[in-house]
């Protein structure tokens, strides 16, 4: 097993424990989220139906039905107890208006249990990173998508929490923060994985804490800390986590560490096929008769 797949079963421990004290510490999520409701201002597409992968709370897909009041919109999250918290905290009147245009799911984007070509719009907010091979999820991604479907997202690059990966660098032999993907990589795979007009963007976020336990505490509090097969199966010994403090505070500015998010924003579409099953091409003309 690769030492940085990953563990699947402990990711879904992980943000199922995490589903109650989520919102409150998922800012950099939320404002990730808010930016790219903004980018789909100068996207135009009603969606009929919406697949909301990574759903979380729900705090985003809520935004979704909001902006596509007559959409059926998807929840799909590979831990439960998010799915459960986010139909524990919509109020009567959402669950009342909502009733017939919100589902659930509890799923792996990996392996979607849907119907090609049943999705207008595949929508993932800092989710995509949880997957052991991203091109075979874009190929399923698109699977599921009708059409001149869109699918948009946001996913964490190379240089995220590169602090923390500094501060444990040498402490053990063990791996201590997930390993992300390049955003030219992901453009590829995208291409790759037949969708037309892929078009990414990039930006570095930074949040702020006062000391090292508050950044582990904040990344165990969205669920967030490492998964990978090749972490330690135990608790750190004192003298291994002192080293890490040392290392982090090395890094200390303005009074506050720093913990780097790279965030990569990522829309793409799925065209129309130019061959049959068989191998035939497909020629499209506008000729009317």
């Amino acid at each position: 097993m690769n030492e940085f797949e990953i563990d699947k079963r402990q990711v879904r421990r992980a943000f199922s424990r995490a589903a109650r004290d989520y919102d409150a510490a998922a800012v950099l999520q939320r404002e990730v989220c808010v930016r790219m409701l903004e980018k789909l201002d100068i996207i135009k597409l009603q969606p009929a139906r919406v697949l909301d992968v990574g759903s979380g709370t729900g705090w985003g897909t809520r935004q979704l039905g909001e902006r596509y009041p007559k959409a059926d919109v998807t929840a799909l999250d590979i831990a439960i107890g998010m799915l459960q918290h986010a139909r524990g905290t919509s109020s009567w009147w959402q669950k009342l208006f909502a009733a017939q245009r919100e589902s659930y799911l509890c799923a792996d984007v990996e392996a979607l249990p849907l119907a090609s070509g049943s999705v207008d719009m595949v929508w993932s907010n800092l989710a995509l990173q949880w997957c052991n091979d991203l091109p075979a999820t874009f190929v399923e991604l698109r699977r599921v998508l009708k059409v001149d479907g869109l699918l948009m997202f946001s996913s964490f690059g190379v240089d995220t929490l590169q602090e923390l990966r500094i501060a444990f660098d040498g402490v053990d032999g063990h791996n201590h923060v997930n390993r992300f993907a390049d955003m030219h990589d992901i453009g590829d795979m995208l291409v790759a994985a037949g969708f037309a007009d892929p078009v990414m963007e990039m930006e570095r976020l930074t949040l702020t804490y006062d000391d090292v336990r508050a950044v582990m505490q904040d990344l165990k509090s969205i669920g967030a800390h490492n998964a990978t097969s090749g972490r330690a199966q135990g608790m750190m010994g004192k003298a291994a986590w002192q080293r890490v403090t040392e290392n982090y505070e090395k890094l200390r500015r303005d009074g506050k560490l720093p913990a780097t998010f790279e965030i990569i924003y990522g829309h793409a579409w799925n065209p129309a096929p130019r061959a049959t099953v068989d191998g035939r091409a497909i020629i499209r003309t506008d000729f009317k008769l």
